[in-house]
């Protein structure tokens, strides 16, 4: 039995402390918002983020992070990518050096474009594990089948990690490539906003197929640009997050695609979908990224002009589709 503090009581974070509770884990969540931590502590729910919990009694949230944090045996960083430097910098000082940091959020640093355990690594001297895959919070709270990996550059931390979230629904394999594990994972982001933005224009099958396997193309450029390797984007953390992003009704950025395509706002979107859309600011992070390195990534090029410039959505698709002809590569 260990003791698990979650920074953030959001969609995922309450799922898996839900799940670490279940195996008889003490479980804290540290969240800022008084409702939140009154919803888990009193009602033992958490209808904010998802409808229809049962939070278990061996999970106590907090509104201080010095309480809920004390004397933990792991640390798991709940919060959304631009949030990860404070929050690994609000623990400094707060753990001891040997206490593994758990990263489930997914993304780059915008300004630096550095990778999340980059950016905690900066602030912290502890151990640090992504736990990355395709998990929607939603089904992953209610022991619907699902399957993530953990990644670290200590793999016996990340086997560690491994055995602690392992259960009879929620299956995790290890893999050894942290950079691809964390770019896979970041660029299906925007991927899953440009198949949303399809979705509204009123494409099809067709449409969605194209792009998913072409926004593939792109992850695979940049990963390996940046050292990762082509098989990790062909398993959980790339083939597989990308699918479930692209196509399921869970996701908040193919939701976020979605309102766009019918003609809303970027900011119109992002409130109505009424949470972090992640895949906005990896398009940002992304497209200043590839333009560094050279990279050719044409529809997170198009999605950019589309957010950030104003541009009309179906004209970009035609562009898409207009460009000089070549052969099929990656």
């Amino acid at each position: 039995m260990s003791k698990v503090t979650f920074l953030g009581g959001g969609s995922f974070g309450i799922s898996l402390a839900i799940l670490l509770a279940n195996k008889g884990n003490i479980v804290s969540v540290y969240d800022r918002d008084s409702s939140v931590v009154e919803d888990i502590n009193v009602n033992r729910r958490n209808d904010k983020f998802i409808k229809g919990l049962d939070v278990p009694k061996n999970v106590t949230a907090y509104n201080n992070l010095e309480e809920a944090i004390q004397d933990t045996n792991y640390v798991v960083l709940a919060v959304p990518s631009h949030v990860i430097r404070s929050a690994s910098r609000s623990i400094k000082g707060l753990i001891k050096e040997d206490v593994p940091v758990i990263c489930i959020a997914k993304g780059i640093e915008e300004g630096s474009n550095k990778t999340l355990v980059e950016v905690i690594e900066e602030e912290l001297n502890n151990p640090v594990v992504v736990l990355s895959g395709p998990s929607h919070a939603e089904e992953v709270a209610f022991d619907i089948p699902t399957t993530v990996l953990t990644s670290s550059k200590n793999m016996k931390v990340a086997e560690e990690v491994q055995d602690l979230f392992m259960t009879k629904t929620f299956r995790v394999y290890t893999n050894d490539d942290l950079v691809g594990v964390e770019i896979g994972g970041a660029v299906k982001n925007i991927i899953a906003l440009a198949a949303g933005v399809c979705d509204g224009l009123g494409y099809g099958d067709n449409t969605k197929a194209a792009l998913m396997t072409r926004g593939m193309a792109e992850i695979v450029r940049i990963g390996t640009k940046l050292g990762g390797r082509v098989e990790t984007f062909l398993g959980l953390t790339g083939m597989g997050d990308l699918i479930v992003t692209c196509t399921s009704m869970h996701s908040r950025n193919r939701r976020a695609g979605y309102l766009i395509g019918t003609g809303k706002t970027r900011e119109e979107a992002v409130e109505e979908v009424g949470m972090i859309v992640e895949g906005i600011k990896a398009c940002h992070a992304f497209y200043d990224l590839k333009e560094k390195l050279d990279v050719e990534m044409p529809i997170t090029d198009a999605l950019y002009k589309v957010l950030f410039e104003g541009k009309d959505a179906k004209e970009m698709v035609s562009e898409l589709l207009q460009r000089d002809k070549k052969a099929e590569n990656y």
